[in-house]
């Protein structure tokens, strides 16, 4: 006899990635980010100052599934968080990864090095820090030598010839992104990848979690957090999982109903990275 489906318990279906924000603070300002234009046209709506605590990043820890990608990022750089190798010790289990700037590489490689499986440096054009930058990625690819993390660089637009048959020569996978306005995903220099199944693939398999423990279905930039489906210091990561509002977004990206969402409707990134 056929099993009811619809009474199979909840679980973490489909998830692939969790966006965990250590921290939201930076210590580099990009011309085209997103919160430099929202703290300059809107002071105070949101603070980027702030760390998640270590209690909280050790209670999700704790539920999340084994072999998924934990990324250590999402607004901020997680360099700059005090109790980094304390929390990337927490994530055994998970593939362990984050982006950076990669500003204090060198001053925190003995909290990096064998305790992340990829780190990512992003780079992007008509960048005046870039040749200090390349000099750090040098210096700690040699401090951690065959050791993990396995780095690659993310370069973000038109970066000249020179630029890249240097980074080319490091031996990192270097890996090349459109750039996108400073309001987030939309008005990319080149039109974004659709997935022939029709609808957002990140939401079907991303889950982002803010300093504060907010959850959301994906890293968007979302400063009035339409995408926020729970609150992980308070309820379960497997029911915000499962809760009736991702569900919906779900079902109406699958509907065809994208454009009717506060946070999809106005997004032009479809979960597939465009290079």
């Amino acid at each position: 006899m056929a099993k009811n489906l619809s009474s199979a318990p909840p679980c973490f279906n489909g998830l692939t990635t969790v966006n965990l924000e250590l921290t939201n603070r930076c210590n580099k300002k990009c011309w085209m980010c997103g919160r430099r234009k929202m703290e300059a046209e809107n002071p105070g709506m949101t603070m980027f100052d702030s760390d998640m605590d270590i209690s909280l990043v050790g209670r999700i820890a704790k539920q999340l599934p084994p072999d998924i990608v934990v990324q250590f990022h999402n607004n901020g750089d997680p360099l700059l968080y005090p109790e980094l190798p304390r929390a990337l010790d927490l994530f055994r289990r998970q593939v362990r990864c984050f982006d950076t700037n990669g500003k204090l590489f060198v001053k925190r490689a003995a909290d990096v090095i064998g305790r992340v499986d990829t780190v990512t440096v992003s780079t992007f054009e008509r960048d005046e820090e870039w040749e200090e930058q390349f000099e750090i990625i040098r210096e700690f690819l040699k401090l951690k030598g065959a050791a993990s993390p396995r780095v690659i660089i993310r370069c973000l637009g038109e970066l000249g010839e020179k630029r890249r048959e240097l980074y080319t020569a490091t031996g990192c996978l270097l890996v090349p992104r459109v750039l996108h306005s400073p309001d987030g995903s939309f008005k990319y220099e080149k039109r974004p990848t659709v997935p022939e199944v029709g609808f957002c693939i990140e939401i079907m398999n991303h889950m982002a979690i803010n300093t504060e423990g907010e959850v959301s279905f994906c890293v968007r930039f979302d400063p009035e957090r339409h995408g926020v489906i729970g609150d992980a210091s308070k309820d379960e990561l497997l029911s915000i999982w499962n809760s009736p509002k991702r569900r919906d977004y779900v079902r109406a990206h699958i509907e065809g109903r994208r454009g009717a969402l506060n946070l999809c409707g106005k997004c032009h990134y479809w979960g597939v990275p465009r290079g």
